[in-house]
């Protein structure tokens, strides 16, 4: 398979761990159309622990005349029809990602997993609760990242590697000089102490405040991680969009 990728998609592989191999040669499966990722739930994200590969249907056809008379033959078909094949599931991938304005730019999230919690981040929380803020960086669960401005976080005095431990939005309240660190709660866990001893340590050089926001979709998603939450941190859950609970802090009882 690997000698048909080279001859045919003009691609070179040379060796390397297994992990990075199999990832990719994973995503060039997929570029190349040979596979298709979680037929079953499209929406599941590629990271997901559940997902599942496929091998196309018309690519199937082809390896089953493999040895055959037929060979020849099958390519020269199967090789005719690919850029539309290819150009089909590249157009089926970018209908079903999510689109996010950062910046007043349109840019899209890969579909499904937390990507769908950062929407309501970004579109409910931040223009309620850092209304004004300025998004620094912005997860996806596909890419590592859809937004960074590197530059505006060095300018709050600290440098980081964006593939560390990122939290999966990070926001610039400029109005009380706050810089909000928000995790979005699908799969992997809230900012519980240890979490929170990491990402002070992450942003040490940062001269401003932090604030650390746990997100979740759902106030039932919310009581299974409700004991690990860190105290001095907020909680904030989509569905009830506009209330925040606070996980104690400066006062420890106050009127509203």
């Amino acid at each position: 398979m690997m000698d048909f990728m080279a001859q045919h998609y003009g691609k070179t592989y040379k060796p390397n761990t297994r992990e990075t191999v199999r990832r990719q040669t994973v995503h060039q499966f997929l570029d190349a159309a040979l596979i298709v990722a979680n037929p079953d739930e499209p929406s599941r994200p590629i990271n997901s622990p559940k997902t599942v590969y496929q091998i196309e249907e018309s690519a199937l056809e082809l390896l089953r005349t493999y040895g055959t008379e037929e060979w020849e033959k099958s390519i020269r078909t199967y090789l005719a029809s690919i850029k539309t094949l290819k150009k089909q599931y590249a157009q089926e991938r970018e209908m079903s990602r999510i689109p996010v304005m950062i910046a007043g730019e349109i840019k899209t999230l890969s579909p499904g997993g937390q990507n769908i919690l950062i929407e309501k981040i970004i579109n409910d929380f931040a223009p309620r609760f850092t209304p004004g803020g300025k998004l620094i960086y912005v997860g996806d669960t596909d890419e590592k990242f859809a937004h960074f401005d590197e530059a505006a976080l060095v300018d709050l005095g600290v440098t980081i590697d964006s593939h560390g431990k990122m939290p999966d939005v990070i926001i610039h309240l400029t109005t009380n000089n706050w810089l909000v660190l928000i995790e979005a709660v699908t799969s992997h866990g809230p900012i519980n102490p240890k979490r929170k001893k990491d990402l002070k340590s992450l942003f040490r050089g940062v001269k401003i405040p932090l604030v650390m926001v746990t997100t979740f979709l759902s106030r039932k998603a919310m009581v299974e991680y409700l004991a690990e939450i860190a105290w001095e941190t907020d909680v904030w859950v989509a569905e009830d969009a506009t209330h925040l609970i606070h996980f104690n802090g400066e006062h420890l009882l106050q009127s509203y």
